[in-house]
């Protein structure tokens, strides 16, 4: 899944579990829909991303930055400090757990019960639709007694 900086869904895919994770990397960035920037400028592809060292192989740093796309990947396999573990990305990748934890608050997307995976993709992609929706909803003011 790809998300923006607030966590709002923009492009899921789904694999088959024996499938890397890096190997939807391009196939999401080329879905990507057009967004407006901050200028009301729209643009195709993210400026920059983030993922975990599972992300991280040399190639898909490279793929990241012919396609112009400021890679804050952690690389994988840093032979030079075997202890460093996690992704380092520290605070900012709480907008992606905090997203993939929205999405499997649904109960048929935390255990698989699908035997089609275009039924499965299918789930998420209403589960996406969910959170979008609760992310334009206005917040309910409470009422004082």
């Amino acid at each position: 899944m790809i998300s923006d900086a607030n966590g709002i869904p923009l492009v899921i895919a789904v694999g088959p579990a024996n499938q890397r994770d890096e190997k939807l990397v391009e196939p999401m960035l080329k879905r990507m829909p057009m967004l407006p920037d901050r200028n009301g400028k729209r643009r195709k592809k993210p400026k920059a991303m983030q993922g975990d060292r599972g992300y991280g192989f040399k190639y898909v740093i490279q793929m990241l930055i012919r396609m112009m796309i400021v890679s804050l990947l952690a690389p994988r396999g840093d032979r030079n400090n075997p202890t460093k573990h996690g992704s380092g990305l520290g605070k900012t990748r709480y907008v992606i757990e905090r997203t993939m934890a929205w999405l499997s608050t649904n109960r048929r997307l935390k255990l698989c019960y699908e035997r089609n995976g275009e039924h499965f993709r299918a789930f998420h992609v209403l589960a996406a639709c969910v959170i979008c929706a609760n992310r334009l909803r206005p917040k309910r003011r409470r009422r004082r007694l």
